[in-house]
């Protein structure tokens, strides 16, 4: 059995699919009661309480470890979760961590999620780590301002990044989860190319066939808006990354093709899956 953590989001919803589509009994954890592909096992679980694990390890041989906003609450033990995992009798663990772990290594975000690789490392279990940069679906905060405004409002309209399609890094965790030969294995994740913001509205206008107006934010503006989701030092963290990237953030990595056997989807292919939500 493989378990998933954050299955209900943009990587695990499809991770989810793809292994039970292969054949792989999955257990599916997410904070709230959602409805799974039929023969997976859902349980809830908050990650901020690691032993609320408990329950969907029992039986398991692998797992995938996203932690999205668990990993920033004060309250938060993610490290405790690799323990927990090999006391259970898993094997394997794929943890989702981040390419500014490499590129940006004192970020506040970072730190913690260093900490987290290094407890994986040392747990004595095989694993893989994936470290994406951007992701394609952040377009998604879009949706409703293009639906009712016709409008893209984001910082740093000429500034890209080689933003990668969630559906990719799925792909890969699915290998990495399923195959010895990714064990020890540290894959960076980026698209096929820089695209900047104006660029990607110019890409959900030519799906919708109409316009769409591009609006760029001050960073002030910008940061008012991501301190309603996220802490405003991990807000900081990521409107640095996107107003002056540096040459490892604007890299186009390989890993993906060399993990995949093929290149990353660009971001017009994520729009054209995804372009019901911004009609």
């Amino acid at each position: 059995m493989i378990v998933v953590t954050g299955a209900t989001g943009n990587v695990g919803r499809p991770l989810t699919q793809a292994l039970a589509e292969a054949g792989e009994q999955v257990t599916a954890v997410s904070r709230h009661a959602v409805a799974v592909p039929d023969g997976v096992r859902h349980v809830a679980a908050d990650l901020t309480d690691p032993t609320g694990l408990t329950p969907a390890l029992d039986g398991a041989k692998a797992l995938f470890l996203l932690l999205s906003g668990d990993l920033h609450t004060p309250e938060a033990r993610p490290a405790d979760i690799i323990g927990l995992a090999a006391a259970s009798g898993v094997r394997r663990v794929v943890l989702l961590s981040s390419q500014g772990v490499a590129t940006r290594p004192l970020g506040p975000s970072r730190v913690a999620m260093r900490v987290v690789e290094d407890a994986l490392r040392e747990s004595g279990l095989d694993w893989a780590v994936l470290r994406p940069g951007g992701f394609a679906s952040n377009a998604m905060a879009w949706a409703e301002s293009v639906r009712t405004q016709g409008t893209v409002a984001a910082p740093f309209g000429d500034v890209g990044v080689p933003v990668i399609d969630p559906a990719d890094i799925a792909e890969v965790a699915a290998a990495c989860l399923l195959d010895d030969r990714h064990t020890g294995g540290v894959y960076e994740l980026t698209g096929p190319e820089v695209i900047t913001p104006r660029q990607q509205a110019e890409a959900i206008a030519a799906a919708l066939g109409s316009s769409v107006r591009f609006h760029e934010l001050t960073r002030e503006e910008a940061k008012a808006t991501m301190t309603r989701f996220v802490p405003a030092e991990l807000a900081d963290d990521t409107l640095d990354i996107i107003s002056a990237p540096i040459p490892a953030e604007l890299r186009i990595s390989p890993d993906v093709e060399r993990v995949l056997g093929r290149a990353p989807r660009p971001f017009d292919d994520w729009v054209a899956r995804n372009i019901a939500a911004f009609r």
